[in-house]
């Protein structure tokens, strides 16, 4: 084990100097990861900090290692913790939000039930009917219907309109 560098030395202040950069520069890249696809920032990031813990045990000796060290994984855990209480209401969040909506609290149709219409394609068991005009996806109960054959809503159970042959 070589030996720790005097205080005022220049070589203390440069290692002092590179652990602090490298917690700096992890600390950034690992933020970075939240905006940049990939993980490769998050990777770097996480090495830098890994390094700024190695260097410190190697020229600093275990105290400081140990301070740098706790540093690091209590940062990390304040940090996640922020970020998770934070950045899902930021503007930046908001940019990778889906504005669009799929299905709605309105795909169940009742108003469906027991009225009748035509079969636009073959119901093999599923495909289309045309119900009160207006082109609807059903469902047979099992059996195979042909288009054109006159059908009748007997279930509507959320986005599934189960039809039969009239």
């Amino acid at each position: 084990m070589k030996p720790l560098a005097a205080r005022n030395s220049p070589f203390y202040h440069g290692q002092m100097v590179m652990v602090i950069t490298l917690l700096i520069a992890g600390t950034f890249l690992i933020l970075a990861e939240t905006i940049l696809p990939g993980l490769v920032a998050g990777i770097a990031g996480t090495i830098c900090l890994i390094a700024a813990v190695a260097v410190s045990y190697q020229d600093f000796g275990a105290p400081t290692g140990h301070i740098v060290l706790l540093l690091v994984v209590v940062g990390s855990i304040i940090g996640f913790m922020l970020w998770l209480k934070y950045f899902p209401d930021s503007r930046v969040a908001a940019l990778y939000i889906s504005k669009g909506q799929t299905g709605g609290l309105d795909t169940n149709r009742p108003e469906l039930l027991d009225k009748t219409g035509i079969a636009k394609s073959a119901l093999r068991p599923s495909g289309t009917a045309l119900i009160d005009g207006e082109r609807v996806d059903v469902i047979t109960e099992g059996g195979l219907i042909e288009p054109g054959t006159p059908v009748k809503v007997v279930a509507v159970e959320g986005l599934r309109v189960v039809v039969r042959a009239e």
